[in-house]
């Protein structure tokens, strides 16, 4: 279940990320939206009313570190 969990956020990470029609302002503009979607993903993963059969922690761990390492990415 955990492995679904996180494969779902990264694959709506990428089609986030490449769905957006206009480029954005900053140099990295698939990076930035992906930022977005992880965020938007560990939100909906705060807020929700289940537990996710035990998965929604680590897969707000695996979010943290995503993010952190697409924030590394910013940095090149």
């Amino acid at each position: 279940m955990k492995r679904k969990i996180f494969t779902y956020c990264a694959v709506m990470t990428m089609l986030f990320a490449i769905s957006s029609p206009l480029p954005a302002a900053g140099k990295h503009p698939q990076i930035e939206d992906a930022l977005k979607a992880l965020q938007n993903a560990k939100d909906h993963l705060e807020h929700a009313s289940h537990d996710f059969g035990g998965h929604r922690v680590d897969a707000i761990k695996a979010i943290d570190e995503a993010d952190r390492q697409l924030k590394i990415c910013m940095q090149y």
